[in-house]
């Protein structure tokens, strides 16, 4: 990226002023060194997917120590998986119906409901734009990973403080790359069917 930026025109360089990136350290070191005037985004869908990714962790972690073992369809937990994975206010009132049963018949140590709450707080988090309402919900979140206690939270929390700057740049400039990836996804949807045929 740096050196086909570096073949491009000053004009273009200067032109650009937000570069939206997902969250790769190296990356964003070419950026700032190509184009040190440009303000650095992250990209809101990859924070919301490492934080998906933190209940899943959590999940296995709490039903290995539970259970000694993997999760099956035995299981109401590894059962309801996706609706700990889906936005809150995209759950049907059966759903939230589901999640609370599962969360309080088989989560006793409280982890699995943890996670999913820091998970939504910083839902809620990258849903704001307002300078004070964003400060809001940052204590907010942080609050909830400290009270989580939990290895798997304090690593998004980390992870959050890290590329901070960058994503307050999102939620102020409302700057995403969700288009792009759009494009990428079609794109590459029909490869990988052509590639299920085949075989």
């Amino acid at each position: 990226m740096r050196d086909w930026l570096g073949e491009q025109s000053e004009a273009f360089r200067n032109a650009i002023k937000i570069v939206v990136i997902d969250l790769s350290a190296p990356y964003a070191s070419g950026i700032r060194a190509a184009l040190p005037d440009a303000k650095i985004a992250v990209d809101k869908w990859h924070l919301v997917a490492l934080a998906n990714q933190m209940v899943t962790e959590v999940r296995q972690r709490v039903t290995r120590d539970l259970l000694g073992r993997r999760g099956t369809v035995a299981d109401p937990v590894w059962v309801n998986r996706r609706l700990l994975l889906t936005a809150a206010e995209h759950l049907s009132p059966r759903q939230w119906a589901r999640l609370r049963r599962m969360l309080d018949d088989h989560d006793p140590t409280n982890e699995i409901g943890a996670a999913w709450g820091l998970k939504e707080r910083l839902r809620m988090l990258l849903a704001e734009s307002d300078p004070s309402k964003i400060r809001w919900r940052l204590a907010d979140f942080y609050d909830a990973a400290i009270d989580a206690r939990l290895p798997e939270a304090t690593r998004l929390a980390q992870t959050i403080q890290t590329w901070w700057p960058a994503i307050l740049v999102a939620l102020t400039e409302d700057a995403s790359n969700a288009r792009t990836e759009g494009f990428n996804r079609i794109i590459n949807k029909p490869k990988g069917s052509a590639a299920a045929t085949a075989t």
